[in-house]
């Protein structure tokens, strides 16, 4: 028999299946008047995973697979509006944030963003869930997330930390978020470009969504929140995945989408810290997060075993996936958007770390999916090389034609996350550079896009040889081997692996035409060269004489 809602001065909430006090709920009211919500119609806090699936159905907010994940769809916007997100300038960020890559929101206009969605939020049910970012006990902070969806809360549950229940008990929110998806914003009165708005208010710990369901979002916000809060104390906030070995000894992999950032670190002999989100303090690493957000678009059990049987099972969040006539996901189908993707718990992964945490990295690898196929598939890094390289955040992509054939395009995303960095990237190479030379971490630069030539012309780096590479600097053999230095780059490449085809190792050597590899990679220095130069002030000398040779 379902349990009916808790009513008590007006407030509902499911009391015994949530585990939430009468204390805490009226604290949380409180905190929601303090907000400026002064009579929501109803507040369901804290909800476990059962009760928002039951939610979410009872609302029509959803669908139920075959093997029971819940499946949604975002709508309009099926990733993230980079365009449409702010962040206030005020006398805390005015000289903090780096206003070349962030849109500026005045104070008024935030002021009257609020108050207008605190109004919209009067009288409807909310959602609120209280999480932690950061699995470290000192860096983590407490994060409330005020939502208009059950999905939402669920997708949030899973992608944060969840405390244990009596952490509950007088939680005292940190930073906050606020997600109004049918609130649509007037870009006259609010200060943005559309009815969407991501409004950051780092000062007062604040976020606005409003205008779209794309749950990612809400995950990015804190993200970004992480991002401005923790270089302050010294602590390096990283867009990566992480893992470690039986000892202990733990790998970083910064890489932009496409690069195999979390096909690589999804090693069955390595303990998964986390897939997306890390932070870096005196005592190590920290995963920020409790979850995963992984795209499945052509995702196959065969290709990727352990992410795909997290979409066969009760408790994950499809986005945007298509189901056939017998509920079973179509992960072949983009009709609705490439960017499909399934949120879960970490601990749906069987290799997944207990504790998010691990000791500082043995090892840093830096993926690139190289489509002019000029970069070696592995090079040893100096401490100067590697916030280059860092600062650069390359990858290429091919934007695709009629025959499918295409120029090769470059792509720079600095610190590999341009997107979510508030503050200048020098803070944060600065801040990973000084990590790297205290605690002796070897620094890699693994290409895993393509070699014998161009895209079109070449073939995609061999994933076998990649991961013997790759498996040969987490275990320390491949600081043995003999190395060369690099004629264009300047970096050191190993001249011989043992179980590595000795061939591939000299992308130059791998071209039909080696005059044409010459013109190739002269075009690529030239772009690493000319997108360096918004950096060049901001960084020591030998930093600068990183920078690839000139021809």
């Amino acid at each position: 028999m379902t349990r009916q809602p808790h009513v008590k001065n007006g407030l509902i909430y499911l009391k015994r299946a949530s585990k939430v006090t009468d204390t805490s709920v009226k604290a949380i009211i409180s905190n929601l008047n303090e907000l400026g919500i002064k009579n929501p119609g109803s507040v369901l806090a804290n909800q476990q995973a059962s009760e928002l699936y039951e939610l979410s159905i009872a609302r029509s907010e959803c669908r139920l697979t075959d093997m029971g994940a819940l499946c949604v769809e975002t709508g309009t916007h099926t990733g993230r509006s980079a365009q449409d997100k702010f962040v206030v300038d005020d006398d805390v960020t005015k000289e903090t944030v780096w206003w070349d890559n962030n849109k500026s929101m005045s104070q008024e206009n935030f002021a009257t963003l609020k108050a207008d969605m605190m109004a919209h939020a009067e009288g409807k049910e909310l959602f609120v869930q209280d999480l932690h970012g950061g699995a470290d006990a000192i860096s983590k902070i407490k994060v409330r997330v005020v939502m208009m969806k059950a999905w939402h809360a669920l997708f949030i549950r899973n992608l944060l930390i969840r405390p244990e229940t009596p952490e509950l008990e007088g939680f005292s929110p940190e930073f906050t978020i606020i997600d109004l998806p049918d609130f649509k914003a007037d870009p006259e009165r609010h200060g943005c470009r559309s009815e969407t708005v991501i409004a950051c208010d780092f000062k007062n710990k604040l976020v606005l969504i409003g205008g779209t369901s794309y749950a990612g979002e809400m995950k990015k916000s804190v993200f970004s929140y992480l991002n401005f809060k923790l270089p302050e104390s010294g602590v390096m906030p990283m867009h990566c995945s992480a893992n470690h070995n039986d000892d202990g000894e733990s790998a970083v992999f910064f890489g932009l989408s496409g690069t195999g950032k979390t096909t690589l670190s999804a090693d069955q002999s390595r303990t998964l810290i986390g897939d997306d989100e890390h932070g870096w303090n005196a005592d190590g690493i920290f995963n920020f997060e409790g979850g995963c957000y992984a795209k499945t678009i052509r995702l196959s059990q065969e290709s990727e075993p352990e992410i795909y049987s997290t979409t066969q099972r009760f408790g994950t969040v499809l986005e945007n996936v298509i189901l056939d006539e017998n509920r079973k996901p179509d992960f072949d189908d983009g009709s609705l958007t490439e960017n499909t993707r399934c949120a879960y718990p970490i601990h749906f992964i069987p290799n997944a770390s207990a504790t998010g945490t691990a000791p500082h990295p043995k090892n840093i690898i830096m993926l690139t999916a190289d489509a002019f196929g000029v970069l070696p598939p592995i090079a040893k890094l100096t401490p100067a090389q590697a916030m280059y390289h860092f600062l650069s955040g390359y990858t290429a992509k091919v934007a695709g034609t009629e025959k499918g054939v295409s120029e090769p395009e470059a792509t720079f995303s600095t610190c590999f996350g341009a997107p979510f960095m508030p503050r200048h990237p020098s803070e944060y190479g600065n801040l990973l550079r000084d990590l790297i030379a205290k605690h002796n971490v070897d620094c890699w630069l693994v290409n895993t896009g393509w070699t014998g030539g161009a895209y079109g012309i070449g073939n995609r780096m061999p994933i076998k040889e990649t991961r013997g590479l790759l498996s040969a600097a987490l275990d320390g053999s491949l600081n043995n081997a003999s190395f060369r230095k690099d004629e264009n780059f300047g970096f050191m490449v190993p001249q011989a692996v043992a179980g590595v085809e000795t061939s591939i190792l000299d992308p130059r050597g791998t071209w039909s035409d080696a005059d044409a590899y010459d013109a190739q990679a002269k075009k690529l220095v030239g772009m690493f060269i000319a997108n360096f130069e918004q950096f060049s002030s901001h960084v020591d000398q030998d930093v600068r004489d990183a920078a690839p040779l000139a021809g």
